[in-house]
């Protein structure tokens, strides 16, 4: 807004008959004058946004003269409704996200894969030491989430099915995580860092999706934004990357305590918390798109059978 101001005073100096009213330029003219256009991001309390807190923190988006609206949502439904009523452009999320999307009329496009980790993880009093152990036991999910496909395909390794276990659907991520350590459930699935805080305390993992070789998260944007903010997706996965560079080589005590502050993770997670290998922003693997359709199809939870050229587009410039 300030260049814009500027702009408009330079304006009037040359012609006279200019009036002040005309210094407010709307998004579109702002965009073809170069100035960029503000991108608004969702995120949840997961290892997978913490790129873009970095990024901001460290000026990275502003170097590629950015402005970048990060927002923090604790569940799924709070985030996928924002995203959906137009607060916001995009959002760390996943595949089913995306799909459901799309399959109610509001198209959204996947522009990168994530480094998302997603376990399942048993209470610390819970006997059971493997995933057939849980059947018919209380398993915390998030229905119609990654974290129920997950789920399901961490059962299914094992020649079991969703109904195997009793599913005890809490949306929350930090009270899925506060019921399992009070020993409310025999187990649930988490996104780090939630399963290494519940790990760090004593409950026990079963599985993870690193395990099985799945990684259904994503970054998504919605059709609009993708159409219109081309120029603003490319210069934020460029300051993403370099996120990314300073994730995987600064010491953790470099970073750690403002992560944990801003990605609102609980206290534990200083000791707790171990961060993956990150990547640079790629697009997701075929399978992992395919797979994660062929879940929802079987759940008659979307009606078509979308490709991976429904979905995927590639903003990730040069």
């Amino acid at each position: 807004m300030k260049f814009w101001k500027q702009l408009c005073c330079l304006g009037l100096a040359a012609v006279a008959m200019l009036s002040v009213a005309g210094c407010g330029g709307s998004a579109s003219e702002s965009s073809s004058s170069g100035k960029m256009q503000t991108l608004s991001i969702g995120l949840m309390p997961d290892t997978d946004s913490l790129p873009f807190l970095i990024a901001e923190e460290k000026g990275y988006f502003a170097d590629e003269g950015l402005e970048v609206d990060l927002k923090q949502f604790k569940s799924a439904m709070d985030r996928d409704s924002a995203l959906q009523s137009g607060n916001l452009d995009g959002a760390v999320s996943d595949m089913l996200a995306a799909a459901f999307a799309k399959d109610g009329g509001f198209d959204v496009k996947v522009t990168s894969a994530t480094d998302g980790s997603y376990k399942l993880v048993a209470g610390k009093t819970e006997g059971a030491t493997d995933v057939k152990g849980l059947q018919g036991k209380d398993v915390s999910v998030s229905r119609n989430t990654i974290i129920e496909y997950v789920t399901d395909e961490i059962l299914a390794k094992d020649g079991l099915k969703g109904e195997d276990i009793n599913k005890v659907i809490i949306p929350q991520i930090p009270t899925r995580l506060e019921m399992l350590q009070n020993g409310k459930l025999a187990a649930a699935t988490l996104p780090e860092p939630m399963a290494s805080i519940a790990i760090h305390n004593g409950a026990h993992l079963i599985k993870s999706s690193d395990d099985l070789g799945i990684n259904p998260g994503i970054i998504l944007f919605t059709d609009k934004a993708a159409k219109d903010k081309q120029k603003e997706i490319q210069a934020m996965y460029r300051a993403y990357n370099r996120a990314v560079d300073y994730l995987n080589t600064a010491p953790r005590e470099d970073y750690i305590d403002f992560v944990i502050e801003k990605a609102g993770f609980p206290a534990a997670a200083k000791e707790a918390l171990k961060l993956p290998t990150y990547h640079k922003a790629a697009l997701p693997k075929e399978q992992d798109v395919t797979d994660c359709i062929k879940w929802l199809n079987a759940k008659d939870l979307v009606k078509e059978t979308y490709g991976y050229d429904d979905l995927v587009i590639n903003l990730l410039g040069e």
